[in-house]
């Protein structure tokens, strides 16, 4: 007989896998880069820029003032692509990218292994991703 877990047990685990994760050379990494950035000058001064001007966006909007929100639009996003620019911020979104990945990778895995453990055990058919009750109650030869 297969043992019936509880949420508590699951939960558990996923605290185990997190730790696990969370020790992973992409979120040391990540870390690493994410330290970088907050150590250099130029990045936080333009962020500091960023946010002033993000505040005086959602204002002009507030306001009605189309043209000051284009204007400040514009002068965003070229500070976003100064920041982008900047090698260690690259390679903090590419961490960040590593981890997310690494992230959607368990879940997918967590995922499809549950759909396949309950099409097996009810002896379902893994090939057509159907439950035994709906491969029984299948009609013999039909396509639905």
């Amino acid at each position: 007989m297969t043992k019936v877990y509880t949420k508590d047990e699951i939960v558990e685990k996923a605290k185990e896998i997190a730790h696990m994760i969370a020790n992973t050379e992409e979120v040391e990494f990540f870390k690493k880069a994410e330290e970088q950035i907050n150590e250099n000058q130029k990045v936080r001064e333009k962020i500091a820029s960023l946010k002033t001007l993000q505040k005086q966006a959602v204002n002009f909007q507030h306001l009605g003032k189309e043209k000051a929100l284009k204007m400040i639009e514009s002068k965003i996003e070229a500070i976003e692509a100064e920041i982008d620019d900047i090698p260690v911020v690259q390679q903090f979104k590419d961490s960040q990218g590593e981890v997310n990945e690494l992230l959607q990778l368990v879940s997918n895995a967590i995922a499809n292994n549950v759909t396949n453990e309950i099409i097996e055990s009810t002896g379902g058919d893994l090939l057509r991703g159907e439950t035994g009750s709906k491969v029984r109650n299948s009609v013999a030869g039909s396509c639905s």
